[in-house]
C-alpha cells in the first residue's frame, strides 16, 4: 500500500514538474467584437483549462510543443485553434450560435456546475437566450422544454401551476437551480412556477441535465437537474421595452436597462414588468409583477462581487379537474371551483369570485464573489436568502351563501450559503471542493383573507385559551400587503398552526482527470439534515407550544464516469451514481399538519442508484446524441390525496409502506445543420417505468384521523402516470431573409397512463388490471420573427415574435388523477372511462410581443 501512495505522489508531482511554456490570447465575441470574460480555453484531450478574465485573455500553460486549444463560451459555437509553440496567438472570435446569450459576464461560475465545464459527458439540454426570448411568450418554463428528450410539461389549468417530469419523475425529484442555487422547497422538493414567473424575462439559459447531472451539490436528484442562468453583469449600456399581447385578455409589459461595467468598476440592472389576463380556463384570471436588481463590482481582475434581488408578486384563481363526461358536457375551459357573486373588490374580470385563489410573494437576494488566486486556483461563493409569504385562499360558503375567503398559508425563512475551489493540479487532473449550507424556518397556518358574508369567524384550541374568534384579515389578497403585512398572531389563526426548522449542512467534492482520448471522474458529498416541528394550535397548555425531537439524517451520494474520444468526432462515455437521501420534511411526520408523532415508516433514507451510457457525434452539419438510463428508486414513502366528494377539498390522505420504482429508457437527439439559417431539431425518447413490488396503506380525514390500516395495494409492475413514456419531437427554424425567420415545432404523447393513487379500490386485488392508459395526442406549435435595425448602431433593433401554440387545436387528455377501466356499457370517451377525473390540455392559444432593444 506504501508503495501505491509512492507511486500516485510520485505521478502527480512529475506531471506538475512538465512545462512547455505558455500561451496567451483574448476572445473576443464575433457580433460586436467585444471581450467574453469567462470563456473557457482548454488544451484538448486535457483537463488543463483557464478562464478568460475581464478583457476577455487569457494565459495558459501547456506542456506540449504543439497541440490544438478548445475555446467555448455558453451561448456561443465553440473553436478549435492550433498551436505550433508558445507564445501570442492572434484574437480568437466566436460566433453567437443560433441561440445566442447577450453579452453577459456569468458570475458564480464555479458554483452553475454547467455540462460543458467538465471532460466527461453527460445527457444534456441547453436551452439559450433567443429561444427562451422567442418562444416563452406567456409560459411557464416546463412548457419551454418540452421539445427536449424525456421532459413533458402537465400545464395545470392556470397560471403557474405546471409541472415538469423529467424521465417520468416530478417536479420533487428533479434539482433546480437558480445560478447553482437550489430552489427546490426544503420541506417536500416542491416547485410552485407562479413564484419564479419572472425568472424567464432575465434567464441567458437553461440547461437541462438528465439523470445524474454535473452538478457537485450534496443534492441527490433522481430525474435531473435544471440549471437556471440570469443576467448578472452586462458589458455594455443597454436594455429593452417589451410589451406582449396574448390569447384571453392576457397583457405583460416589461423594462430592463443596464448601466454596463462603467470605468469605476460598477455596473447596475434593474428590470420592471407587469402581466394580467383571464386565464384559458374559465375563471382562472390573475395579474403579478416581476422585478430584478442587480449590483456588480470589479475592482480587479481577480475579484468579482455581485449583489441580485428578483421577485415575482402575483395572484392567481385555481382551476379544478372533474370527472371526464363533466367536461365533456361543458367543454375543456371548464372550472369545477364553484364561484360567487359577491360584493368584493376582489373579483376577476366578469365580476365572479373564485372558489380558489394562489396569493404569493417569494423575494430571493443572492451575494456572490469569484475570486481568482492565479491561473490555476480560484474560488466561488454565493450567499443568498429568501422569504416566502403566501397563501391558497379558498372561498368557504354556507347554504349557497359566501361566508369568507380561508387562507392556508405557507411561509418561510430561507438562507443559505456554496461555495466552491477549485484547483488545476495540472494539464490532466482537475479538484473541486465545496460546502453546501441550508437554513429554514417553515411557517403554516390557516386564517381569513377577506371577510364577505361575515365579520368574525369562531373558532377554540387550548393554546389561545379556548373560545377565541378571527376579525383580522391580514394582507388580504394582495401580495404586497402580504408580505409586508403578514400574520403573526396565533390568536388569529385556526385549522392548523405549526412550524418547523431544518438545517443542512454538505460538503463535496470532485477530481476529474484527463490524458488524450480518455477522461474519467468521481464525484461525492456527504450531508446531515435536522428537523425539529412546532405545534401551536393543538398544543396541551395555554401560550405554550410544543416541540417535536430532534431527527438527524445523514446522507451521501457518490458519482464517477468515463469517457473515451474514440476521434475527434465520435465520444462514448457511461456514469453511474448511488444517493443515500435523507426523507423529506413532510415524510417525517404521521400528520404534518396536526401532529409531532413521527412516522415510523420514514426514519430510513431513500435509495438511488443510477446507471447510464451515452455516444456523441459532432459533426460539422450533424451532430446526435444517443443515451440509455436504468434508475432505481427504493425505499420511499408515497403520500397521496384525494377529493372523494368531487368538491376540488382534499379529504383524504393516503401513505404508503416504503415502495420501490424502476426507470429505465433510451433517448436519441439530433441537430442538422445543412445551410446557413436553416436548422433542425428532434428527438425521440422511450421509457419504461414502473413499480416494483406491493405495498400497503394507511388513509387518514382532513383532521389526522386513522380511517384505515394495512390495507394491501398491488401495484407491482403497474405503470407509473402522470407522464408520457414515449415522446418525440421535431422542430426547424429558417432564416428566410436577414432578420426574418419562422419556426415550428411537433411533439408526440404516448404510453401515458392514469396517475396511482394508492388505497384505491382498482389496486385492492392482485388480478388487476393496473393503471388505465390515455389517448396518444401530438400537437404542432409555430413562430414567427423579425427584427429590424434602428439606426447605425447594430445593438439597437425592433422586433416583432408571434407564437401559436397547438396550431391545429388538438383535444386531449393531459393527465387523469384515476384508474377506473371501462366496462361493459360504460360511458366511453376515445377509449375512457368517462368517471375518470381528469384535465384536459389547452387548445391554440397565441401571443405576440414587440420589443425595442437599445
Amino acid at each position: 500500500m506504501k508503495k501505491m501512495y509512492f507511486v500516485i505522489a510520485a505521478f502527480l508531482l512529475t506531471a506538475t514538474g512538465f512545462s512547455q511554456g505558455t500561451i496567451t490570447g483574448s476572445v473576443v465575441d464575433g457580433d460586436f467584437g467585444d471581450p467574453l470574460p469567462g470563456a473557457n480555453i482548454t488544451v484538448q484531450g486535457t483537463t488543463n483549462g483557464v478562464a478568460a478574465d475581464f478583457d476577455g485573455n487569457f494565459t495558459i500553460e501547456v506542456s506540449q510543443s504543439s497541440g490544438t486549444l478548445v475555446i467555448s463560451y455558453i451561448g456561443f459555437i465553440s473553436k478549435k485553434v492550433n498551436f505550433t509553440a508558445a507564445g501570442n496567438i492572434a484574437a480568437i472570435t466566436l460566433q453567437p450560435d443560433a441561440q445566442e446569450l447577450e453579452g453577459v459576464v456569468i458570475v458564480g461560475s464555479g458554483i452553475i456546475d454547467l455540462a460543458e465545464d467538465r471532460q466527461t459527458p453527460i445527457a444534456v439540454s441547453t436551452i439559450k437566450a433567443r429561444e427562451i426570448r422567442e418562444k416563452t411568450g406567456n409560459w411557464d418554463l416546463p412548457e419551454l422544454l418540452k421539445s427536449t428528450p424525456s421532459v413533458q410539461n402537465v400545464k395545470g389549468g392556470a397560471f403557474g401551476d405546471g409541472q415538469m417530469f423529467l424521465r417520468g419523475f416530478d417536479q420533487t425529484n428533479t434539482a433546480f437551480l437558480l445560478n447553482g442555487q437550489p430552489i427546490n422547497g426544503m420541506e417536500d422538493g416542491k416547485m410552485y412556477w407562479s413564484n419564479w414567473s419572472g425568472v424567464l424575462d432575465i434567464a441567458n439559459a437553461v440547461q437541462v441535465q438528465r439523470g445524474l447531472g454535473s452538478s457537485k451539490l450534496a443534492i441527490s436528484s433522481v430525474g435531473g437537474t435544471v440549471n437556471i442562468v440570469t443576467k448578472t453583469l452586462d458589458k455594455r449600456e443597454g436594455g429593452f421595452f417589451q410589451t406582449m399581447l396574448g390569447n384571453d385578455n392576457y397583457i405583460k409589459t416589461t423594462g430592463y436597462y443596464s448601466t454596463g461595467l462603467m470605468d469605476n468598476g460598477l455596473s447596475v440592472a434593474a428590470m420592471l414588468g407587469h402581466w394580467q389576463g383571464d386565464g384559458y380556463v374559465n375563471n382562472t384570471g390573475g395579474q403579478g409583477q416581476t422585478y430584478f436588481l442587480s449590483f456588480g463590482y470589479v475592482p480587479n481582475e481577480n475579484n468579482i462581487f455581485n449583489f441580485i434581488l428578483t421577485g415575482a408578486p402575483q395572484w392567481h384563481a385555481a382551476a379544478g379537474s372533474d370527472d371526464l363526461r363533466t367536461f365533456l358536457d361543458n367543454g375543456r375551459k371548464y372550472n369545477s371551483w364553484n364561484t360567487a357573486n359577491v360584493n368584493s373588490p376582489n373579483t376577476l374580470n366578469g365580476g365572479a369570485y373564485p372558489g380558489g385563489r394562489n396569493i404569493y410573494h417569494k423575494p430571493v437576494a443572492n451575494l456572490s464573489w469569484d475570486l481568482t488566486f492565479n491561473d490555476t486556483a480560484s474560488l466561488s461563493t454565493v450567499l443568498y436568502g429568501s422569504i416566502g409569504r403566501g397563501s391558497f385562499a379558498q372561498l368557504i360558503t354556507s347554504s349557497g351563501e359566501a361566508l369568507y375567503a380561508r387562507g392556508s398559508n405557507n411561509n418561510h425563512n430561507w438562507g443559505g450559503l456554496v461555495t466552491n475551489f477549485n484547483k488545476q493540479i495540472n494539464e490532466n487532473l482537475n479538484f473541486n471542493f465545496g460546502a453546501d449550507v441550508r437554513l429554514y424556518n417553515g411557517i403554516h397556518f390557516r386564517d381569513v383573507r377577506e371577510f364577505i358574508g361575515v365579520n368574525s369567524v369562531s373558532n377554540t384550541s387550548n393554546y389561545n385559551g379556548g373560545a377565541y374568534e378571527l376579525t383580522n384579515a391580514y394582507g388580504g389578497i394582495n401580495p404586497w400587503n402580504i408580505t409586508f403585512n403578514p400574520n403573526d398572531d396565533h390568536s388569529q389563526r385556526f385549522g392548523y398552526d405549526y412550524e418547523e426548522r431544518i438545517n443542512y449542512a454538505g460538503v463535496f467534492g470532485q477530481l476529474e482527470y484527463s490524458k488524450g482520448a480518455f477522461s474519467t471522474f468521481f464525484q461525492g458529498s456527504a450531508s446531515t439534515q435536522s428537523h425539529i416541528r412546532e405545534e401551536f394550535l393543538s398544543a396541551a397548555n395555554e401560550g405554550q407550544s410544543e416541540e417535536s425531537e430532534k431527527v438527524n439524517n445523514p446522507g451521501f451520494n457518490v458519482k464517477a464516469g468515463v469517457a473515451y474520444n474514440l476521434s475527434e468526432q465520435n465520444t462514448v462515455f457511461a456514469n453511474a451514481g448511488y444517493y443515500s437521501r435523507q426523507p423529506y420534511h413532510s415524510d417525517l411526520y404521521v400528520d404534518d399538519r396536526n401532529s409531532n408523532e413521527l412516522n415510523p415508516l420514514a426514519t430510513e433514507n431513500q435509495k438511488i442508484t443510477g446507471l447510464e451510457g451515452g455516444y456523441k457525434f459532432m459533426g460539422d452539419i450533424l451532430s446526435a446524441n444517443l443515451n440509455v438510463y436504468y434508475t432505481i428508486w427504493d425505499n420511499r414513502i408515497q403520500y397521496s390525496s384525494d377529493d372523494t366528494n368531487d368538491d376540488n377539498i382534499v379529504d383524504e390522505y393516503t401513505q404508503t409502506s416504503p415502495l420501490k420504482q424502476v426507470h429505465s429508457g433510451v433517448e436519441l437527439e439530433l441537430f442538422v445543420r445543412p445551410t446557413d439559417g436553416l436548422n433542425f431539431q428532434g428527438f425521440v425518447s422511450i421509457g419504461n417505468w414502473e413499480y416494483d413490488g406491493n405495498v400497503t396503506t394507511t388513509t387518514s380525514d382532513d383532521n389526522g384521523n386513522i380511517l384505515s390500516t394495512g390495507d394491501p395495494s398491488y401495484i407491482d409492475g403497474v405503470k407509473i402516470g402522470q407522464a408520457a413514456q414515449f415522446t418525440a419531437g421535431i422542430s426547424g427554424d429558417y432564416e428566410i431573409l436577414p432578420r426574418f425567420k419562422v419556426d415550428a415545432n411537433w411533439n408526440l404523447y404516448d404510453n401515458l397512463y392514469g396517475s396511482t393513487q394508492f388505497g384505491d379500490s382498482e389496486f385492492s386485488t392482485a388480478n388487476n388490471r393496473g393503471a388505465i392508459k390515455l389517448p396518444s395526442y401530438d400537437t404542432m406549435d409555430a413562430g414567427l420573427s423579425y427584427r429590424m435595425l434602428v439606426g447605425k448602431e447594430n445593438n439597437r433593433s425592433l422586433q416583432f415574435r408571434l407564437n401559436i401554440n397547438n396550431v391545429f387545436d388538438e383535444v386531449y387528455l393531459e393527465s387523469s388523477s384515476d384508474n377506473t377501466h371501462v366496462e361493459p356499457g360504460d360511458d366511453v370517451w376515445n377509449g375512457v372511462n368517462t368517471d375518470n377525473r381528469v384535465r384536459f390540455g389547452y387548445g391554440r392559444t397565441w401571443n405576440i410581443n414587440m420589443r425595442y432593444n437599445f
